[in-house]
């Protein structure tokens, strides 16, 4: 299987590069997932059709034309809509695209066909439970932008040529214990964002900061009622999730960017899951939340970095802010998430958020408000301190803060765990990474420290259990140096042999000096000293 997948990536690697001399990043990102994402739903619509033809020998294909073709599609269409939440015919199948676009080697003009195809799947959903999943999917796929091409026919060339290449690959669609296609696609959006710079972070979170989110808020659970992302980008971090338990009911998020929340919905159906089991709204989370009256299971996030947000006065009467008694500042959003997702979260629920280093130690308005979520609400579970220059687009040391409502469920309730995982990574090119086994001592230590073992659970210079009071007699300031001594003692330095080694440097220099004189000599030269 990981065979498959790479070889996956690879192929579909290879036809984004078809696209990225002709356009930005950002430009051919949204063209290529947009064409496998067309490839998707044509080849799950022709698997389900000849599924439901089979009793009556029949294919997809073959229905159109048929006697009874009317009665046929009908019935297809009302089945595939419940299903799959979308209908195509067969004659606006990829494959019936690409083969058309090359018919006899030659490219003829598709672009037509295909724009009437994108829109038809839009609004063959039009009515229906899925309507909000699928509405406007395709619309930053311009088929007329000339960042394809000059003319018609280089737009057309192009665009034949990718997706003749995406034709020839099978997507083993028919085996459904697998999901190579949705890991390759999480693939494709990694290798984007490794290359967007700072624009990355605002639809992608790197798999092994999402692989640690997931398991901090899972720890014990093989199922979940829900799991929320109130800035979810690409989705990366909700299907991250998953990944981790058995079953998750609903998958729910909430994302400003257009662009980025077309992503996420299709990166939640290339994952094959069902529109009736995700709630992706496109709105600004802070100031026109969408899911407001709803608590979540799992809480995951990687907000964008002391974001600006209005920290309007109105505000103090919001239930999400009111019993702080004051707001995040306008300039720094950080705290402003972390109420909203408290607010979010289920009595039994754990939320895990990745924020700036600035939120332990900042004072003003978020030390009241960080005093408060510790003395007042004792929701504060666990701070984890990660590497510098882990995110794409950004070099500043990190931390993920851990929040519980109910702590006394574990054995830490009046404790708070601090990790210093800053100095456990490898360098890759120019990105720090967590290792596996990175991952897992943090992990694992989270894990000793939720059982109520504090004794093992606190390793020299990597991890403290800090009671209550000592986090008061610190004023509140979480600053991770305060609790983690992660100071090395430098080896002390033998002065004798020092001076040894300088004494045979002083002798090798004299030596080399008459040498050289020497030489000079023989040359009738003057000495460079």
């Amino acid at each position: 299987m990981t065979e498959q997948k790479a070889q996956l990536e690879q192929q579909l690697w290879n036809i984004a590069n078809t696209l990225r001399g002709k356009m930005d990043a950002d430009d051919f990102r949204d063209y290529i997932l947009g064409f496998i994402f067309y490839k998707y739903l044509s080849t799950k619509m022709d698997l389900y059709a000849n599924r439901i033809l089979k009793p009556d020998g029949l294919t997809f294909q073959q229905v159109e034309g048929h006697a009874q073709e009317a009665a046929f599609m009908e019935a297809i269409k009302d089945a595939a809509l419940d299903k799959l939440g979308y209908f195509l015919l067969p004659s606006e199948l990829f494959s019936e695209l690409a083969r058309r676009g090359n018919g006899g080697g030659k490219h003829q003009f598709i672009l037509g066909d295909l724009a009437k195809v994108l829109n038809h799947i839009e609004q063959s959903t039009m009515g229906t439970d899925s309507e909000d999943d699928f509405g406007n999917l395709f619309e930053d796929l311009d088929l007329t932008s000339s960042k394809l091409g000059k003319s018609e026919n280089d737009k057309n060339e192009l665009i034949v040529k990718v997706l003749t290449h995406l034709d020839e690959i099978d997507f083993d669609l028919e085996n459904t214990e697998s999901d190579v296609l949705g890991d390759a696609y999480e693939y494709l959006i990694g290798q984007f964002a490794s290359g967007a710079g700072k624009k990355a972070g605002e639809f992608y979170t790197p798999q092994q900061v999402s692989n640690v989110l997931a398991q901090l808020v899972t720890l014990g659970k093989d199922k979940l009622k829900s799991v929320y992302d109130p800035t979810c980008g690409s989705g990366s971090l909700l299907l991250r999730v998953a990944k981790q338990v058995k079953e998750v009911s609903g998958f729910y998020g909430q994302e400003m960017n257009p662009t980025t929340y077309n992503l996420c919905r299709m990166n939640m159906i290339m994952h094959d899951v069902h529109y009736k089991r995700f709630d992706i709204k496109n709105e600004d989370t802070l100031e026109r939340p969408q899911h407001i009256d709803q608590r979540f299971e799992a809480i995951v996030a990687n907000p964008p970095f002391s974001a600006k947000w209005s920290a309007s006065p109105l505000f103090m009467s919001d239930d999400r802010f009111a019993a702080y008694g004051k707001l995040a500042p306008s300039s720094k959003a950080d705290f402003a998430f972390v109420q909203h997702m408290v607010h979010q979260l289920d009595d039994n629920g754990t939320m895990a958020v990745v924020l700036p280093h600035g939120v332990l130690f900042r004072g003003a308005a978020e030390g009241h408000i960080r005093k408060f979520l510790i003395k007042d609400r004792n929701y504060l579970d666990a701070i984890i301190g990660l590497p510098a220059n882990i995110f794409y687009g950004t070099s500043i040391p990190t931390c993920i803060l851990v929040l519980k409502k109910n702590r006394s469920q574990s054995g830490a309730e009046g404790n708070i765990l601090f990790i210093d995982a800053s100095q456990h990574f490898e360098k890759v090119k120019t990105q720090n990474m967590l290792r596996e086994e990175d991952i897992a001592k943090l992990i694992d230590t989270y894990k000793l420290y939720s059982n109520g073992d504090f004794r093992e659970a606190q390793i020299e210079k990597y991890s403290h259990v800090a009671p209550l009071k000592e986090v008061k007699e610190n004023d509140y300031n979480l600053n991770i140096p305060r609790y983690v001594d992660t100071f090395e003692e430098e080896e002390p330095v033998d002065l004798a042999a020092v001076s040894k080694e300088l004494k045979a440097i002083d002798s090798d220099m004299a030596t080399t000096d008459a040498t050289i004189t020497d030489y000079c000599n023989q040359l009738g030269i003057d000495t460079p000293f």
